[in-house]
């Protein structure tokens, strides 16, 4: 297979996201950092390196065999499985926020349901890829339904039903696009309802969202407390916002307001334009993603690119949906904008992947 370049938009886009996202973290954070750290910089210098690393790894993954990826794949996919059982062994997972979803020592840390996001990419197009026609037969299908399902349910018992979930809607996305039987996605519809369902019913925490989410003033100072802050930080934005750097919200009103809700202050500070500008790059990165997937005729890198591009715009939709009021508080940060280096890492080495396929184009 002769090798082109890489997708020159996906890569502008990328890097500007990164960029844009820098900014974003020091804007929403500078306040709390100083506050904590006594340097209004220090999530941004972290954020840095973080995105240095990523990017890093990003090139590294462009320039490997896309054959190799696909044999080592099913073998990325059993290491981070074993990633997600040695997160809920005590002693070796570390809690945070009530879920014990950290590997690390100190202030070194590691999210191994990030790496899964790119684990189960890899193994369902490496599946889809081999057994293509025979995904009609219920036997395979109820496969892909078992290692779906079991990750999920590793994940659940940190617990972290917002990864969940995008892992889930993503993985049923991707299988949507393999042709599978309509009546597949009838069944899968129904499991999901009566799991989603019964999990909300099993953990109170979740109830108070679902109530919150319905009607967040009716506890204004508890359950319903970030929606509403984020809601005030929308409401004053207008067209052009109160200025870079310039957000009310974020001086303690707003709880950690470089993480899952960074997109309110987004909105708050550069306002209805900047707004739509992010979404816009969010709306280009996935649409490159499906073009390079339609472009290339070897199943596992369509199927790659497909499954990474419907896990961003997963991830995408329900965090904004949470901010904006549309969707119960998730916990679902901002893929590349949100601060975290594990989640930054783990996008960049997804576009990676992508790009890599990019170099196929026509094949």
């Amino acid at each position: 297979m002769k090798k082109l370049k890489v997708d020159k938009v996906l890569l502008i886009v990328t890097i500007v996201l990164v960029i844009f996202g820098l900014l974003m973290v020091y804007s929403a954070s500078n306040v709390v950092a100083l506050y904590k750290y006594n340097d209004s910089f220090y999530f941004t210098k972290r954020q840095l390196v973080f995105a240095g690393i990523g990017i890093v790894l990003m090139i590294l993954i462009i320039n490997i065999d896309i054959n190799k990826i696909y044999k080592y794949s099913a073998l990325i996919f059993l290491i981070a499985l074993l990633c997600l059982i040695l997160v809920l062994i005590p002693g070796i997972g570390m809690i945070r926020g009530g879920a014990r979803s950290w590997i690390g020592v100190g202030s070194v840390s590691f999210q191994p349901s990030e790496a899964m996001k790119i684990g189960i990419v890899l193994l369902l197009a490496r599946y889809f890829s081999k057994y293509d026609k025979d995904l009609l037969k219920f036997k395979n299908f109820f496969f892909v339904l078992c290692i779906i399902g079991s990750v999920f349910g590793l994940i659940m018992l940190q617990p972290d039903f917002g990864t969940g979930l995008v892992l889930v809607l993503g993985s049923f996305l991707l299988l949507f696009m393999t042709g599978a039987p309509f009546k597949y996605f009838m069944m899968l519809i129904v499991i999901g309802i009566v799991g989603v369902v019964g999990l909300v019913i099993s953990a109170p925490y979740r109830m108070e969202r679902i109530f919150s989410f319905l009607d967040p003033w009716s506890d204004p100072l508890g359950s319903g407390f970030q929606a509403i802050q984020s809601l005030y930080a929308l409401a004053p934005s207008g067209l052009f916002g109160l200025g870079f750097n310039k957000s009310i919200q974020k001086h303690f009103f707003l709880p950690e307001p470089q993480n899952d809700f960074i997109f309110a202050i987004v909105a708050e500070e550069l306002g209805l334009l900047g707004a739509i500008f992010l979404l816009s790059l969010f709306f280009v990165l996935i649409y490159r993603m499906i073009k390079i997937g339609q472009s290339v005729s070897n199943l596992f890198m369509k199927y790659l690119s497909f499954g990474i591009g419907l896990t961003f715009f997963v991830q995408v939709f329900i965090n904004i949906g949470v901010v904006i009021g549309l969707l119960p508080v998730t916990g679902i940060t901002l893929p590349i904008i949100s601060y975290g280096g594990t989640s930054l890492m783990m996008s960049l080495i997804m576009i990676g992947l992508v790009l890599n396929v990019s170099r196929y184009r026509g094949e």
